[in-house]
């Protein structure tokens, strides 16, 4: 198998796409959000630096970020490849990572961004943790598992998956250019009303 990452604008289902694919080929699905909690919990050396910065309110540096990559990439299950899911997320990041790997493929999962505000603002979650969809229960809007009334969440609201859209597209989708210009990139179209499993048989033919 090939080391992959894995691009896509908020909500476009790449995470889940990301499992389902570490699934199918048995390599790792690597988070940069998942390790950086891992190293903060297991109080790594990397982890204590990572928590001084994000305790004082700020980002954690591309260098201390990629230090992190690099040694999760080492690890012997990585070896026979692996996917990266939100990470690089800008060209800098992106240069950083060619000094310490070589990434085979690089995967969008390509959504239109109007679909992605229709999917995100309808989505319903519950106290209990329940999620669900307007689409999908009464007009009551009742949890179908323990009856509360269901929600909409602060960050699934229109205008601000606008604002998370605005942010991935000046930041991050400059990434598809850099590399195609690689060589590397194959895009994967996703309808808005396809499902979980059809874009899984999509990116299967890619892979």
């Amino acid at each position: 198998m090939r080391n992959i990452v894995l691009l896509g604008a908020p909500g476009a289902g790449k995470g889940t796409q990301a499992v389902l694919i570490a699934k199918e080929y048995n390599i790792p699905h690597i988070s940069t959000g998942a390790i950086l909690r891992k190293n903060i919990q297991e109080g790594t050396e990397l982890g204590k630096q990572a928590k001084s910065y994000i305790e004082a309110g700020q980002l954690v540096p591309d260098s201390l970020v990629i230090d992190i990559v690099a040694d999760r990439l080492g690890q012997d299950d990585a070896k026979n490849g692996y996917i990266l899911d939100g990470f690089p997320r800008t060209i800098a990041q992106a240069e950083a990572l060619d000094r310490v790997t070589t990434i085979d493929l690089v995967l969008d999962i390509n959504v239109p961004f109007e679909a992605i505000i229709e999917r995100l603002s309808g989505r319903l979650v519950c106290k209990c943790g329940e999620t669900s969809h307007v689409d999908w229960v009464d007009s009551d809007r009742k949890c179908p598992k323990c009856g509360e009334t269901l929600f909409v969440r602060d960050d699934d609201k229109p205008e601000t998956v606008r604002a998370r859209l605005a942010v991935y597209e000046k930041q991050t989708a400059p990434l598809i250019g850099y590399y195609e210009a690689k060589g590397n990139l194959v895009s994967v179209d996703v309808d808005g009303s396809d499902q979980v499993e059809d874009v899984f048989e999509k990116v299967k033919k890619v892979l």
